[in-house]
């Protein structure tokens, strides 16, 4: 039996079954093996499987078939002869088949073993890091599984401000508001002396309807007060005489005033609408028992300004706080998201660059412990990929071509082509910028030859296009892609054409720009 295993392109890693009879390959899907890569034709080649023999045809392909880098119409295979198409390589295996029986009895635990967790840990800083990821980090994980990670990072970062945030600043606002409530409970206590040291005669008599608190209607701050006995009947201020108090906070004075068991004289809490409440008890001695007790109790409402005032500096404090800590968390998040993006960009560039054979290993110039296995399992991967490819007719992985004659040849283009031109090499390093293309774009040759054009040009955004329509066109086999872009104020049509090497790499970028308006 045959198969065929792709072991370059874009399907790098396939396979596909043979079966006795033809079997043609091609993009259209009513082929016998689907392969869905530009430049293959619908009806790209066929294989004719006889017993263990194998025999090739090209179909009339438009880009032709190679067969062990030579051009064929027709050939006969063999194990281990490698077809080249565009874009793709595949190899032939001959698989000999052999019927094992084997008898194993299925346990439970063999299909779990994916999930098997590590044991606790008996260090205690161990510990609590195992059940940190066991309780608490499920639950961002389900979070990531629905966001993608820089906006997980964001609500990560943004949950941390509010909550460092809360939690400092709160409680010195409280303690901040505590101190003035209190002070304001003084000033209550201090006018209810005042009003037993005027009124001690009335008091010492039990003439609560004698007293006198006339001077508290004109103290700032004070709303209004009422002055009842133990039954709740107001006495003062003159306007409420006789009547029962009804006011919440009056009622719980009152409350509190008959309790014997409460021995604190002072009675204070917010009432909201920015209010304090303040309630005293009035004592007077009782010449029979030869003690004080409790003949009377006031309750006094104040909306001192400095309460409303210190609202207002605790909200804009917090806000202040929060902005400015926002601010800082923003760029704090930039660092961390970009910390995190840079490796695993090395690691893309790398393999890519281990794939052209421009690299033997994959390794990393910034620290993170947490990616050496990954990294190491790619090693292996990529290893086995380029010991399986490797054949003494075939050397693509052991040197690839150089991108020195192409570069040299789109430079000779660019010389009498009359028009704004740059010249990239595979890296997409410029090699060649005419005088047009200089006044355009304000590029210098003499500066920036050899750089990188993410690095020379002066709008990313312009850059970003031109190495995006270079990966385009050598995507699609150096077909020329074109975009429009704006320079100096004048619409462009840009021009990108790719050439080819031999091992289907993009050996050389040939852009053009071409003025709409002319």
């Amino acid at each position: 039996m045959f198969k065929l295993v792709v072991i370059g392109g874009k399907l790098r890693g396939r396979e596909f079954i043979l079966n006795d009879g033809d079997n043609v390959l091609g993009r259209g899907s009513e082929c016998d093996v689907y392969f869905p890569v530009e430049g293959i034709s619908k009806r790209h080649l066929s294989i004719t499987i006889t017993n263990d023999t194998a025999y090739l045809k090209d179909l009339e392909s438009a880009n032709g078939t190679f067969l062990n880098g030579a051009f064929v119409k027709n050939a006969t295979l063999k194990n281990g002869d490698k077809i080249s198409l565009p874009d793709s390589i595949i190899q032939v295996v001959l698989v000999k088949e052999k019927k094992i029986i084997i008898h194993k009895k299925i346990t439970q635990n063999d299909d779990d073993f994916l999930k098997q967790t590590e044991p606790v840990p008996t260090n205690l800083p161990l510990k609590i890091i195992y059940y940190f990821k066991l309780k608490i980090m499920p639950l961002f994980y389900n979070i990531n599984r629905e966001y993608e990670w820089k906006i997980l990072l964001a609500i990560i970062m943004a949950m941390c401000v509010f909550v460092s945030i809360t939690l400092t600043i709160f409680p010195v606002l409280s303690d901040s508001k505590r101190i003035l409530i209190d002070e304001t409970s003084l000033r209550g206590s201090h006018y209810a002396d005042e009003i037993a040291r005027i009124n001690a005669g009335a008091l010492s008599k039990g003439f609560l309807d004698q007293i006198d608190t006339n001077f508290l209607e004109h103290e700032p701050g004070v709303v209004s007060y009422e002055l009842f006995d133990l039954e709740g009947r107001i006495f003062r201020p003159i306007g409420k005489m006789n009547e029962f108090i009804d006011d919440p906070f009056s009622v719980k004075a009152k409350n509190w005033a008959r309790d014997k068991k409460k021995i604190n004289e002072l009675f204070t809490g917010p009432i909201g609408n920015g209010q304090i409440g303040i309630a005293k008890k009035i004592r007077t001695y009782n010449m029979k028992t030869g003690d004080y007790e409790t003949i009377a109790a006031i309750a006094i409402r104040f909306s001192p300004t400095s309460l409303a005032l210190e609202a207002s500096k605790s909200s804009r404090a917090y806000f202040e706080s929060l902005s400015t800590s926002i601010l800082v968390a923003i760029f704090f998040y930039g660092i961390i998201l970009f910390l995190t993006i840079k490796p695993m960009d090395e690691m893309k560039r790398q393999i890519d660059e281990f794939l052209r054979g421009k690299r033997k290993l994959i390794e990393s110039e910034f620290l993170m412990q947490e990616m050496n296995p990954l990294r190491d399992s790619i090693n292996v991967l990529l290893t086995r990929i380029r010991e399986l490819s490797k054949d003494e007719s075939d050397k693509m992985y052991d040197e690839i071509e150089e991108d020195t004659l192409y570069v040299e040849k789109l430079i000779n283009f660019s010389d009498g082509s009359g028009v704004p031109t740059i010249v990239l090499n595979s890296e997409k390093n410029i090699k060649k910028i005419n005088l047009l293309a200089e006044d355009l774009t304000g590029i210098r040759e003499s500066s920036a030859l050899d750089m990188n054009l993410l690095d020379t040009a002066r709008e990313k955004g312009f850059a970003a296009m031109l190495i995006e329509l270079c990966d385009e066109s050598a995507n699609n086999g150096g077909i020329n892609q074109h975009g429009a872009y704006d320079i100096q104020g004048n619409p462009y049509s840009i021009h990108v054409n790719t050439l080819m090497g031999k091992d289907n790499f993009a050996k050389a970028f040939y852009i053009t720009f071409i003025n709409e308006q002319s």
